[in-house]
């Protein structure tokens, strides 16, 4: 029976290369891509194998760790999908435990099979110093690769029951960001730090501590040899195996319960009364506002948004704490950069609408109620960030009278790319993730000039608040009324913006509205 799910698991991924070129581009990525990692990893321990062995040992423990955590965490946060998935077996009658082992076996064959395998095997040159290191090398192979593969396993089976759901998947996507977001500061940390000197010792210190642990116990059985300790190399080996162990029996309870579990259907929200369209007024404008405030508040499209871009800010703070700047002066970047992030993101809104714009077609909506519509929502976010966040940012920086430049900035920031987007939503959108789709889905239309458009439409923004962001900066040198300056200076040019913009914006709306609606409908 172990051929036959072999046999089968080859017939998947023989199938995966007769699909649409898009898929085949992408499974020949992925495997590029896993396999170039591997083979960089393999270098690297290769060079290992002429270095010193406690520091062969500290790298290649702490390598290890990482590469199981990675193939933990990776399902969990992308959401994999389990081509294997154990219900597709559930009439079949087979035995659970048999299911799990044939499953297990079965996952080995694939390109996350195929990379552990070869930087498992890539561990054996590190070690091939004398004859009994190789040999508890190639015996650390076979629990190397068991315990990435089921340790994957387990989690793809547990992605399975939380992301059956869009919703859910799209959250996955989401986590899988602020992971990336997240470990961003740790990539700088480990940038700066000395590693001829601090660095080694820390990498020691935690290879002490992970290879007494499953995550690393595998890869230190051959280190222990190299360091003559064979006593430590046979603990590992138990440790290693007993960790096997309980990874399987997990296995086994999930596939167990996987099989007398229905695929999680969605539940439909049942919603009372007419939401932000009985609060608003009963106008064009008004209408259009209460559709895009019920966006922004139930659409992933909108709602990712709305979560990453204070992220954004925390990210760059942290980075430059790190490089050295001053915690202080820093607590003046996060209300301007979530104003420009904020303003800059509807820079393509009309592309969300997809066919949904024939509504406003064929009740002719005029150009100004749209362009006003669309940035009511942003405005009710963006105002109160403004008034609340400058006086707190400047009370962490401990001049209040610098309260008025953030003002002045944040607002310029604001109100100019809030205009600047009513004109080129209007007259450049390029496609986008249409209405449903995970906000992280591939948008059609790849050759559209998206990135052009985004790098202009992002740099002029910053270009029309120079003169308040000028005035701001010589308040901060040298005081007295320049702050003041900034704020009438952000406050004029920020108003203008936003009404020139919004009126350029609607004319061009009301221009083209049918080529709007013929470029949604073909994309």
């Amino acid at each position: 029976m172990v051929a036959q799910f072999l046999r089968l698991k080859i017939a998947l991924l023989g199938n995966s290369f007769r699909r649409s070129p898009w898929h085949i581009i992408g499974v020949i990525f992925a495997l590029m891509y896993g396999l170039g990692t591997a083979l960089f990893v393999v270098a690297g321990l290769a060079t290992l194998r002429t270095a010193d062995v406690d520091l062969a040992h500290s790298a290649v423990v702490v390598l290890g760790a990482v590469i199981l955590i990675v193939y933990t965490i990776l399902p969990l946060t992308l959401g994999i999908d389990d081509t294997l998935d154990p219900r597709t077996f559930s009439l079949y009658g087979i035995p659970t435990s048999r299911l799990a082992r044939n499953l297990a076996i079965a996952a080995l064959i694939g390109v996350p099979g195929l990379v552990v395998s070869i930087m498992a095997f890539g561990q054996m040159i590190t070690w091939s110093r004398d004859p009994v290191s190789v040999f508890f090398a190639l015996i650390a192979v076979p629990l190397i690769v068991v315990t990435a593969i089921l340790s994957a396993r387990i989690s793809t089976s547990i992605a399975s029951f939380l992301y059956s759901t869009r919703r859910a998947r799209d959250l996955s996507g989401l986590v899988g960001i602020l992971t990336l977001v997240a470990l961003s500061p740790v990539i700088v940390l480990l940038a700066g730090v000395d590693w001829g000197t601090v660095g080694l010792r820390v990498l020691g210190e935690v290879a002490d501590v992970v290879q007494w642990t499953p995550l690393a116990a595998a890869w230190a059985i051959p280190a222990h040899v190299a360091m003559g300790d064979m006593s430590a190399a046979l603990l590992a080996v138990l440790i290693a195996l007993v960790w096997i162990l309980v990874l399987f029996a997990l296995w086994r309870v999930l596939v167990a319960a996987t099989l007398v579990t229905p695929v999680r259907q969605a539940q439909a929200r049942t919603y009372v009364g007419l939401g932000w369209f009985e609060w608003l007024p009963r106008t064009p404008t008004g209408a259009i506002a209460a559709r895009s405030l019920t966006y922004w508040s139930r659409d992933a499209r909108y709602s990712t948004s709305l979560l990453v871009i204070p992220l954004i800010p925390i990210v760059m703070i942290v980075t430059l704490v790190i490089a050295g700047m001053d915690v202080q002066a820093l607590a003046l970047l996060p209300v301007p950069v979530m104003c420009l992030f904020l303003s800059w993101s509807v820079h393509n809104d009309v592309a969300f609408d997809n066919t949904a714009l024939w509504l406003h077609l064929s009740t002719s909506t005029s150009g100004r109620a749209d362009r006003w519509g669309r940035v009511i929502p942003v405005l009710l976010v963006g105002v109160p960030l403004i008034l609340i966040g400058s006086f707190v940012s400047a009370w962490i920086f401990g001049d209040l009278a610098v309260a008025a430049s953030l003002m002045g900035v944040s607002t310029s920031i604001l109100f100019a790319g809030l205009g600047l987007s009513s004109i080129t939503s209007a007259r450049f959108p390029y496609p986008a993730v249409r209405p449903g789709d995970s906000p992280f889905a591939q948008p059609q239309g790849a050759s559209s000039p998206a990135g052009p458009i985004q790098a202009v439409s992002f740099f002029a923004i910053i270009a029309l608040s120079f003169p308040a962001l000028t005035f701001a900066v010589l308040g901060l040198l040298y005081g007295g009324g320049w702050h003041f300056a900034s704020l009438a200076m952000g406050l004029a040019l920020g108003f203008v913006a936003l009404f020139g913009g919004l009126a350029i914006g609607g004319r061009v709306y009301n221009r083209r509205t049918s080529e709007l609606l013929e470029f949604l409908l073909q994309n």
